[in-house]
């Protein structure tokens, strides 16, 4: 599938968004993902500027047939932040007629930040796939950051959203988090191969990606040799 595969990291400020402020200060990572025989790609975590996103994939001559959300938080999916309203999925869908994907824990928190319904979700379990032409993606929920946290698995290359930065992991202070669950998350992708290749969720490092065998030998989430550790460094 390598040379069907459609992938692209999109830097909000930098690559769309340019003129938002808020864009450039939150710098987060959009990802295109999809199937270049079919023309059929997903976006992952649209927000800030729709039309934006909607020209650059359409440039590439791909057409965009569903959303996959990492999580409910307004910088992912859109919605009210900071005082700010910011375009999210909710925008996406009303110009393009497609579904987002979240795993089921996320569904209640995605539905109360963007007003979107049940009907334009689809509400995954663990391990769920979702076909992109003939390419699948697996859903790999990761609980921690979000009751619903999902990354996604795809060609040997992991988006991880705000589950595991480059440097980093995802705060566990906010509603919904759960610092033990972010334990077990990030040990279930520290077993994923060495030469898997992680895409954050946002640019906090001067690398915009990472093997996974360098994450886990410089991140230092990966420094606790037990979840005991982990909590009494972590825990609060």
């Amino acid at each position: 599938m390598d040379d069907r595969l459609y992938f692209r990291q999109l830097l909000s400020g930098r690559d769309f968004a340019q003129q938002d402020p808020i864009a450039q200060q939150m710098v987060n990572f959009v990802y295109a993902v999809g199937d270049r025989g079919t023309g059929e790609c997903v976006l992952v975590d649209p927000a800030y500027d729709i039309a934006d996103l909607l020209e650059i994939v359409g440039s590439d001559g791909m057409k965009v047939t569903g959303v996959l959300a990492s999580h409910y938080h307004p910088d992912h999916v859109g919605g009210p932040m900071m005082g700010y309203q910011l375009q999210g999925v909710r925008e996406l869908l009303a110009e393009v007629g497609v579904k987002v994907h979240v795993n089921e824990a996320e569904t209640p928190w995605v539905k109360r930040v963007t007003g979107l319904s049940d009907s334009d979700l689809v509400a995954h379990e663990a391990g769920d796939r979702v076909a992109v032409g003939q390419l699948e993606i697996e859903l790999v929920h990761t609980p921690g950051h979000t009751p619903g946290s999902q990354c996604f698995l795809v060609e040997g290359c992991l988006v991880s959203g705000d589950t595991l930065f480059l440097d980093g992991c995802g705060r566990t202070d906010l509603p919904g988090s759960d610092v033990e669950q972010m334990y077990d998350s990030l040990q279930r992708l520290a077993r994923l191969p060495d030469d898997t290749i992680v895409y954050p969720g946002h640019k906090y490092h001067p690398l915009s990606s990472g093997t996974m065998s360098a994450v886990r030998d410089s991140n230092y989430v990966y420094k606790p040799g037990s979840k005991d550790q982990w909590l009494t460094m972590y825990g609060g």
